[in-house]
């Protein structure tokens, strides 16, 4: 009788563990119909706290921020306009965001990546050169307009830069309620990182690395 029940134990024990392993999802599930975020309140865990049901109204759920066209005129000609958990609190713990994406002829989103998210897309207006690389460095790219869509695996760099004649509108959607975005130019070089790391990286002379930090001085 001892194997059978050291068996039973084993099974009961194994079950137990895979119950506390973390979710694979983006975002944990929701535990309640709604959760509107109290953004003055400090984050918890995955999300922020809600705000009480009897101060919730219907314009919470509801978000015009993608009506107007953004201001592309920047250094990379592009502008994203975010729908996530900081604008549109009523998205807290769903696990959903979007982007507007506006980019002007010869515009770029430069190559990023998003920590906690996945992204599809649709092209809206113009004609915009979509790609992402691989962690085994393979590129996958392709010209696409307006009505064809793209989706970019979790953590992967990619882009979308505006090769048309016109401006260019691209709607984005993720599966988390805040991505994150690390964007490569700026991290390495509009952030602290010393020049020794940059010049030794790129195997370049550190008045090429001041050029480029120069482009990036806010």
């Amino acid at each position: 009788m001892a194997a059978p029940l050291l068996l039973d134990l084993l099974c009961c024990l194994t079950v137990f563990w895979l119950l506390l392993l973390p979710s694979h999802s983006a975002d944990p599930d929701p535990l309640q119909d709604f959760c509107v975020a109290n953004l003055s309140a400090s984050v918890s865990l995955n999300g922020f706290p809600c705000k009480p049901a009897s101060e919730v109204t219907s314009d919470d759920f509801f978000f015009d921020g993608f009506t107007k066209e953004g201001n592309t005129t920047n250094t990379f000609g592009s502008f994203l306009r975010p729908a996530n958990v900081l604008t549109f609190p009523a998205l807290n713990t769903l696990g959903i965001a979007m982007n507007r994406v506006d980019i002007a002829p010869g515009g770029i989103n430069p190559p990023h990546s998003h920590p906690r998210a996945s992204e599809v897309g649709v092209v809206i207006q113009g004609k915009l050169l979509v790609g992402f690389v691989t962690t085994n460095n393979v590129f996958y790219s392709k010209v696409l307009t307006a009505g064809q869509m793209f989706v970019v695996p979790r953590g992967l760099v990619h882009f979308q830069l505006n090769v048309g004649d016109g401006n260019a509108l691209a709607y984005t959607a993720f599966n988390s309620h805040l991505p994150g975005a690390a964007v490569l130019p700026l991290n390495l070089f509009a952030s602290s990182i010393p020049n020794d790391v940059l010049t030794k990286t790129f195997q370049v002379d550190a008045d090429v690395i001041d050029t480029i930090k120069s482009k990036f001085k806010t």
